[in-house]
């Protein structure tokens, strides 16, 4: 048995791998160890490849070792808060990669057949290598405009013009068309390969501009669907099963997500591309009135008191890093005989799953994390519901015809018999929406840095 013929066996192992990990993912008590098991079926899948004949290992080790360089600085440098923009950029650099990929394999097919011949190239890798273009050039841009308005580099409020859905169609039809010509035309035509990755990179601006606010979670999981299908689209150009699989895996599970998102937010996915949160909204409502504030102590004796309290964990946690402490008061409230749970709303946060990572990271039973739809019909049961830095998720103005969040379902903090808002000031949240919550009669506001204020009442627990 050769070296060569062991190789689609190690293919194999390493796409179980991908599906037993991803599965592994959907549970934070198995997170870990199913990412344990994806990053082991990588490096057999990156080892497989290396042992095909004729690679240029020097380049393939400087490549390597400056990944990793920037990989471990990622993972050791890059705040918590900063993890939706690296996301984001991920995200763009694997669309980047797959549209590398086919447009090296378009060179080398060019370069093999001889430049301005006549010839055309393979039907199916043409095809391969147009979808893989399309795809990976719109991933990359997309994802750079996600980045930038994730990182406050530009203005996260939606980009709209007159007409734009009408340009947005007329590029998608002309980078369509572009990809439909490479296949038949031949292939010193390069004109036209360079079109479509310019046509295909003006349209991940174009549709990624409009949307803002509340919507960044939808659109970090689209695109990270995107890179997905791009790689399984690299995956056919040069005929490497596992790319094909792990592509298709990315690619299914983000259109899953995306779709989740989407009914989360009770919008479709073409609302959330085109008409944009955030966006001035005709006949839109402004909610005024006079916030109750409240003290770390007084709050202390609300919880005290509370045999029921629901933590609404949202971005404001993030920023001030509060989880830990969040975890430390509602285990003194466990010890004091109080019912506790944490509800998270689908897209608090700036990425899928922004609050969950946090909330694992300070070992929060998966048990207590509960639903939006499970919690919200008892919630005027609870005693006392916290919210700890989120805003669009538990803002009333949802149920308001004429706000932009109009329709998207909500956690219910409102219905609490208390509901105590941690948060630095009374601004609207990303989406731009003025919140009635603030000026609720049964609502206290508990403003400041969310982590000093918890660990605040913490101290009275620990005192009393």
């Amino acid at each position: 048995m050769t070296i060569e013929s062991i190789i689609p066996y190690m293919y194999i192992a390493a796409s179980v791998l991908f599906i037993f990990g991803l599965k592994m993912l959907s549970n934070s008590a198995t997170a870990r160890r199913g990412n344990g098991l994806s990053a082991i079926g990588m490096l057999l899948a990156i080892v497989a490849t290396l042992l095909y004949g004729g690679m240029s290992f020097k380049w393939i080790l400087v490549g390597a070792l400056m990944g990793s360089l920037v990989g471990v600085a990622a993972a050791r440098l890059i705040q918590m808060t900063s993890m939706p923009e690296m996301v984001g950029l991920f995200n763009g650099f694997g669309g980047l990669a797959s549209l590398l990929v086919g447009w090296a394999e378009y060179h080398k097919i060019q370069t093999e057949l001889g430049i301005g011949v006549i010839d055309k190239g393979p039907l199916f890798t043409m095809v391969a290598i147009g979808a893989t273009i399309l795809i990976g050039g719109v991933t990359f841009s997309g994802s750079m405009i996600a980045y930038a308005k994730l990182a406050g580099k530009m203005d996260g409020k939606p980009i709209l013009f007159k007409g734009q859905q009408l340009v947005n169609g007329l590029v998608l039809l002309l980078a369509l068309l572009l990809a439909a010509m490479i296949c038949g035309c031949p292939l010193g035509h390069y004109v036209v390969f360079i079109g479509i990755i310019a046509a295909s990179l003006i349209l991940g601006v174009l549709i990624t501009i409009p949307i803002g606010g509340a919507d960044m979670p939808v659109v970090i999981a689209l695109l990270n669907s995107y890179s997905g299908l791009a790689a399984c689209a690299a995956g056919f150009v040069i005929m490497n099963n596992v790319l094909i699989v792990a592509g298709s895996l990315v690619g299914a599970s983000g259109i899953i997500l995306t779709s989740i998102m989407c009914k989360a937010m009770n919008r479709s996915l073409a609302n959330v591309m085109f008409a944009g949160v955030g966006a001035t909204v005709s006949g839109g409502k402004t909610f005024t009135g006079e916030a109750k504030t409240v003290s770390a102590e007084d709050t202390y004796l609300m919880l005290e008191a509370a045999s029921s309290v629901v933590f609404v964990p949202g971005y404001g946690m993030a920023v001030a890093q509060a989880q830990h402490a969040v975890r430390e008061l509602g285990d003194l409230l466990e010890a004091n005989g109080c019912e506790v749970n944490y509800c998270v709303h689908p897209v608090a946060g700036r990425m899928p799953g922004h609050m969950n990572v946090l909330l694992a990271e300070a070992d929060v039973p998966y048990e207590q994390l509960v639903e939006p739809q499970d919690v919200n019909p008892t919630m005027a049961n609870v005693d006392v519901a916290v919210v700890i830095g989120a805003n669009d998720v538990v803002n009333p103005a949802a149920r308001e015809e004429g706000t932009a969040l109009y329709g998207m379902p909500i956690i219910d903090v409102d219905y609490a018999r208390v509901c105590i808002v941690l948060k630095r000031s009374l601004k609207a949240g990303f989406a731009g929406v003025d919140n009635p919550l603030f000026f609720a009669p049964n609502t206290r506001m508990l403003l400041g840095d969310a982590k000093h204020s918890i660990q605040s009442i913490v101290s009275e627990f620990k005192e009393s």
